[in-house]
């Protein structure tokens, strides 16, 4: 069984056991979350589909810790004129293990 959830704007594929990393959350770490947006969740009844939310279905998910990901380098220059900048960026987010995924 696995489902199409939808969380920071983007969407992911989840089972249960899964552990993932995802926007950050507002919770507490060892909470749990409900993550109410299911796209789809395939199972031995079937495949559902929303529109664009399945009816009642809902993911449980402990979450796990809230920490920031790697740095990533952002550097431009303009070639000829000597202008260059350098920036880093490090995006905070959570740490998510999948427990319940439910119609």
């Amino acid at each position: 069984m696995y489902a199409i959830i939808e969380t920071g704007g983007k969407q992911y594929k989840v089972q249960e056991g899964d552990v993932l990393k995802v926007e950050k959350l507002k919770a507490d770490v060892d909470s749990v979350v409900k993550i109410d947006k299911v796209l789809a969740i395939s199972s031995n009844d079937g495949f559902v589909v929303g529109k664009p939310y399945v009816d009642g279905a809902y993911v449980e998910a402990k979450v796990l810790e809230h920490a920031k990901d790697k740095k990533i380098i952002v550097f431009t220059y303009k070639s000829k004129t000597g202008y260059h900048r350098k920036l880093g960026h490090r995006q905070w987010y959570t740490k998510i293990q999948i427990t319940k995924i439910a119609k």
